[in-house]
């Protein structure tokens, strides 16, 4: 079952990819970028309570969905450009094991624990 989750995965961050490709947006942009969701774990420099709320906020794929729509809806390119960065960083990141974190500490996650 890992295997057929880490695949859908994947086709997530392919998706992502492609529909990336669809703005007009030099493609450095995509790299340059697709890390920056990583910011939410700043959060745990203050506690496990408030990192994983912070990093789950910028992990959450339906909150990517509804920037992406919104951008889609109101013909806003950088939040189209902004939902697609944060569904596809999160979709990458769990294709590799980094889920949602619970608040016991940074390597707890919905896909079980890092590292085991």
């Amino acid at each position: 079952m890992k295997t057929v989750l880490k695949l859908e995965e994947i086709l997530m961050f392919v998706f992502g990819i492609y529909l990336f490709s669809q703005l007009d947006f030099a493609w450095w942009w995509f790299l340059v970028l697709i890390l920056a969701p990583d910011i939410g774990m700043v959060g745990y420099l203050f506690n496990n309570k408030i990192g994983a709320l912070t990093y789950n906020l910028f992990h959450h794929k339906g909150l990517a969905i509804l920037v992406y729509l919104a951008g889609v809806y109101f013909s806003i390119p950088l939040c189209q450009l902004i939902g697609i960065i944060l569904f596809s960083h999160s979709a990458l990141d769990r294709a590799m094991g980094y889920g949602l974190k619970y608040d016991k500490g940074f390597k707890f996650t919905h896909l079980g624990e890092i590292g085991n």
